[in-house]
């Protein structure tokens, strides 16, 4: 059954109308939603930080890597369905729309079982991989068995957002994990303080609130009478929905997890230096990931933005809604990272009261905090040349230097140069960097140049 009726309350046809207004008021649902859902991880962070042992919080942060690597390759094919869903609403196409949604949700389902399975089973020898050290394997490894066997709530919630995105709304899904994320927080403090359950309390608070989101997510989804509704009667995989799908997230998916890989070998150069440093290192990734939260936002306004005037053949308008999102997400990040620099110690004492642990957290933030303006443009520019259905060019920028440029220096400076702390933590500024040069100099070729050519 095909819906052929469009409501005005919840989609928004991004293809008409002033640019930044509608970036900037689609991005700020998007922005609070990423800062509640950063609290699952967070709240845990800060909760076994002070209450449970410096060696819970470098296992739930190192653990972080961990569980990247299957979140971010799922959510590369959650930016492959938003393009293709995008496309098909700015086209006005409503027959793809609707077997692009029940693809989709059909993919989302097969995928929770399969990640569940990979992650248990993968668990200690990735662990390892890290070298991780005895006094935290034991944490880490209970901490991410009880995470993986609840990860399907957060793919059916990620992926149910996305489809939301896609049409423009971006207002609901952030109800939702505000919701979500204040129970997660409740349960966190019921279960280490009142039932004294450590680690383990953490991560099933943490499991529990993604499948509150996952299922509010597909109750919206089937109840909605808007084009976007989810018809369990009609679910199935359209082979074409999957091979568009497929082929802009794969790329996205590729890059995301080898990038996510490369963190963890990052990760085992930090643990040479022991718990402190660890969990030093576990703060510093916190707050950066804070930090990272605007331009992530923008990058994903910026490729439903782009997808939904691509599918509307309105060219001119995706150039000015490209620059203007860069524009503002470097503004807004420089803001952000020269706050972060002059109260570091004090942003890292949230997370832990351990003198040592928070010089070290210090020590990262100021080294690497401004660089954070190169990889600002890096994300919102990739998340533009996704909505054009380019995803191979971001992943090859990000492969290059996120995983072999960064794998290069952190060899070379380890071992022939300065093993230290603050030389290992600047392996990020290396790939920013060079990501920030690869990325401008093809947009700036390829599009550029075929605008002023038409």
């Amino acid at each position: 059954m095909i819906r052929t009726h469009r409501s005005e309350t919840t989609a928004k046809d991004m293809t008409e109308g002033a640019i930044l207004p509608q970036l900037v008021l689609f991005t700020l649902p998007l922005l609070l939603g990423n800062i509640f859902q950063m609290l699952y991880n967070t709240v845990d962070t800060l909760v076994v930080g002070n209450y449970v042992s410096t060696q819970a919080l470098a296992a739930v942060g190192s653990t972080t890597m961990v569980v990247n690597i299957a979140v971010f390759f799922f959510n590369g094919f959650s930016v492959g369905a938003s393009v293709v869903i995008g496309q098909e609403y700015g086209a006005k196409n409503l027959k793809v729309l609707h077997e692009a949604v029940e693809t989709t949700i059909a993919m989302t389902l097969i995928a929770g079982v399969l990640f569940t399975a990979a992650g248990m089973l993968t668990v200690r020898p990735m662990l390892l991989l890290m070298a991780t050290p005895e006094d935290v394997m034991r944490d880490a490894t209970v901490y991410l068995q009880i995470y993986f066997a609840g990860i399907s709530g957060l793919l059916i919630y990620n992926m149910g957002s996305g489809i939301l995105r896609a049409v423009g709304d971006s207002r609901r899904p952030l109800y939702f994990l505000i919701l979500t994320s204040l129970l997660n927080i409740a349960l966190d403090l019921f279960f280490v303080l009142k039932l004294g359950m450590g680690i383990e309390g953490v991560a099933i608070a943490t499991i529990l609130s993604q499948f509150l989101s996952a299922a509010l997510i597909l109750l919206l989804l089937s109840r909605t009478k808007d084009i976007y509704r989810l018809s369990w009667r009609d679910l199935r995989l359209n082979r074409n929905i999957i091979r568009r799908i497929f082929r802009i997230g794969l790329p996205a998916a590729v890059s995301s997890i080898i990038t996510s890989v490369s963190n963890v070998f990052v990760q085992s150069y930090v643990n040479f230096f022991g718990s402190d440093c660890m969990a030093g290192w576990s703060c510093y990734n916190k707050i950066d990931t804070f930090i990272y939260l605007p331009m992530s936002s923008m990058a994903t306004a910026a490729t439903t933005f782009v997808s939904q005037n691509i599918g509307a053949g309105k060219t001119d308008r995706v150039e000015k809604g490209t620059f203007q999102a860069v524009g503002v997400t470097v503004a807004l990040t420089a803001g952000i990272a020269a706050l972060i620099f002059f109260f570091a110690e004090e942003a890292s004492a949230f997370f832990t009261p351990s003198r040592e642990v928070i010089s070290y957290s210090a020590l990262f933030l100021r080294t690497n905090v401004f660089f954070l303006l190169f990889n600002s443009v890096c994300h919102v520019l990739a998340g533009a040349l996704r909505g054009r259905g380019d995803s191979r060019a971001p992943m090859f920028c990000m492969l290059g230097t996120f995983v072999a440029a960064r794998q290069v220096y952190l060899f070379v400076m380890s071992r022939f140069i300065s093993n230290t702390p603050r030389a290992i933590g600047f392996s990020y500024p290396v790939g920013w960097m060079l990501c920030f040069a690869a990325e401008v100099t093809y947009y700036l070729i390829r599009y550029r140049k075929k605008q002023n050519q038409a």
